[in-house]
């Protein structure tokens, strides 16, 4: 199972996130878009597991759940992995929060005693909305760039737990399964 960890958009979210990158799909359709469904914070990208791990990380993360209260993310600018530059991965920011690093923090932490492998790079939250299928020419740069600067969005999406979701790779894009929600505290 290709499994992850992740804070998932409401419908209201996801709905003015689609709305709102509406100039950048037009101005890049050769990018394999996010379908808004798949709108989500990922805390924590597991891999390939094997099925059996689902239980004990289910438990796992419902035990740093009960111990976090509800979490807001507020969602912004498009920018890109490595820069809009040279983009591979588009996304929209997500501010900065003491609450997300702390629970990205207890979610290294959990999953490290699991025999999970640390994450090797800091963590920058975002969310994923197209990956560039090859690099792009200059054209197409400068298109991303423009349409980039058009996109208008502040939105707050409530996030009321933490999901491990299991994706599937699919000709027709990815497919995600919710495996596990683990409620927050008083959410």
């Amino acid at each position: 199972m290709r499994l992850f960890l992740a804070l998932s958009l409401d419908p209201a979210a996801r709905r003015r996130c689609d709305e709102a990158i509406q100039p950048l799909r037009l101005a890049r359709p050769s990018v394999h878009w996010v379908a808004p469904h798949g709108f989500h914070l990922t805390l924590k990208f597991l891999g390939e597991r094997p099925g059996a791990l689902v239980g004990p990380l289910a438990e796992a993360i419902d035990t740093v759940a009960a111990q976090t209260r509800p979490i807001d993310l507020c969602i912004g600018a498009v920018g890109a992995f490595p820069t809009l530059r040279r983009p591979r991965t588009i996304y929209l920011t997500v501010t900065p929060d003491p609450k997300l690093e702390l629970l990205h923090h207890d979610i290294e932490v959990t999953c490290a005693t699991l025999g999970l492998p640390l994450a090797g790079r800091p963590f920058r939250p975002h969310v994923t909305i197209g990956r560039e299928p090859s690099p792009p020419d200059l054209d197409a740069r400068r298109a991303l760039r423009d349409a980039a600067r058009l996109v208008r969005l502040r939105v707050t999406a409530p996030i009321p737990g933490i999901d491990l979701v299991e994706s599937e790779q699919t000709e027709s894009g990815t497919r995600y399964r919710l495996a596990h929600h683990a409620p927050f505290r008083d959410g």
